[in-house]
């Protein structure tokens, strides 16, 4: 017989949140879903499912991070897994961002990730139980043009993923930085992506076909967001779960690629690179 599960779904409201949501439930989970806004409108999509608590909640706000989950808490009485899903990108080249722009994209999609992290994992722990997957992205193991600073982002993501790991496998907390490349969600449409306001010439070659071209790409990524669901239950689901998992050929190949590149400077600058050693000291034992 399966055991029910509580899954606390960050950024529900669409995406690859809403898929997910979806799939756990039809797999008889339970589910704590988050909404920035419009709670009811996630609850009519999910048809009102008796397993479904949908709280409304902005990741970048401490307080309502802990009151959220304590209600999901109240609801189900437990969590066994976190999905850190919440998150948005821009475009831009990184000197056009203002600082206001750069620390809004790092409140929602590192700090924000981290005030749900720490508001979760004292049941996990309590529990010495459960699985956190950080949503990361195949733009944090390399970047392109424009996708730079939101790429940066996702590297943190990467970062904490395998800071977490090394601390809570020990708990008997799994943790796993999932890096989606291109999937038909909303990530690219102009209500979920936003752009820098400034705008530089000398950026026009690099960074300018990536902001004409973005709308042209939405809808036409080859990843189908319903079977990105179905490999995070899986995920889920699995004894044994990887730290890293790339979804999609495009994010394995940009990886792959940025593998061989690193493999290749550290061969080209292997005698510099191991030159910086103190010289041969004398000691007592090389007088003897």
């Amino acid at each position: 017989m399966k055991t029910q599960k509580v899954w606390l779904i960050t950024g529900a409201s669409r995406g690859f949140g809403l898929e997910i949501a979806r799939a756990a439930l039809a797999i008889g989970d339970q589910v704590i879903a988050t909404v920035r806004s419009n709670p009811a409108q996630l609850t009519t999509a999910l048809q009102n499912h008796p397993d479904l608590h949908v709280v409304q909640m902005d990741v970048t706000q401490e307080d309502q991070v802990q009151e959220a989950v304590q209600q999901g808490i109240s609801r189900f009485e437990r969590v066994d897994i976190l999905v850190n899903n919440a998150g948005f990108g821009i475009i831009t080249a990184i000197e056009e961002a203002t600082d206001a722009e750069v620390r809004k994209q790092y409140d929602t999609n590192v700090f924000g990730l981290l005030n749900v992290t720490r508001a979760v994992l004292p049941y996990l722990r309590q529990r010495k139980s459960g699985r956190v997957i950080n949503i990361s992205s195949l733009f944090g193991h390399d970047v392109v043009p424009g996708w730079g600073l939101y790429g940066s982002t996702k590297f943190a993501v990467e970062g904490i993923s395998k800071g977490l790991a090394a601390e809570l496998t020990p708990l008997g907390i799994h943790v796993t930085a999932v890096a989606p490349g291109l999937f038909t969600t909303d990530f690219l449409s102009t209500e979920s992506y936003v752009a820098a306001k400034t705008i530089i010439a000398d950026y026009q070659a690099t960074v300018g076909p990536i902001r004409s071209g973005a709308d042209a790409l939405h809808g036409n990524q080859p990843g189908d967001p319903k079977k990105f669901a179905q490999v995070i239950l899986q995920l889920a689901n699995t004894e044994r779960p990887p730290l890293h998992l790339l979804v999609g050929k495009d994010a394995i190949a940009m990886c792959q690629s940025n593998a061989a590149k690193l493999a290749q400077e550290i061969e080209a600058w292997l005698l510099v690179a191991t030159s910086t050693d103190h010289d041969q000291r004398i000691t007592a034992s090389t007088i003897a």
